[in-house]
């Protein structure tokens, strides 16, 4: 079976958020008020075969905690569909 994986990877909320902080403090330079606390993260979406939504969530599982996030600096969020 194919999956459709959408994942979120975003820094932790403890940390600084230096690329967040620059576009919030900036953003009322073209002309946009009202926004604040702005963070920046990564949106990542893959197609996953596995034989069931359980292999296939084991596998996002490991490729986000291995590859696509740092774990010390990033949490992340996914959902999954089949394809």
């Amino acid at each position: 079976m194919k999956f459709k994986a959408t994942i979120d990877i975003m820094p932790l909320k403890e940390l600084l958020d230096p690329q967040g902080k620059t576009v919030g403090k900036n953003i009322s330079n073209i002309g946009i008020s009202g926004i604040g606390n702005v963070r920046i993260g990564k949106h990542i979406e893959l197609e996953v075969e596995a034989e069931d939504e359980s292999q296939a969530n084991e596998k996002i599982e490991t490729a986000c905690k291995k590859l696509l996030s740092n774990v010390v600096m990033e949490y992340f969020t996914y959902s999954i569909s089949p394809s």
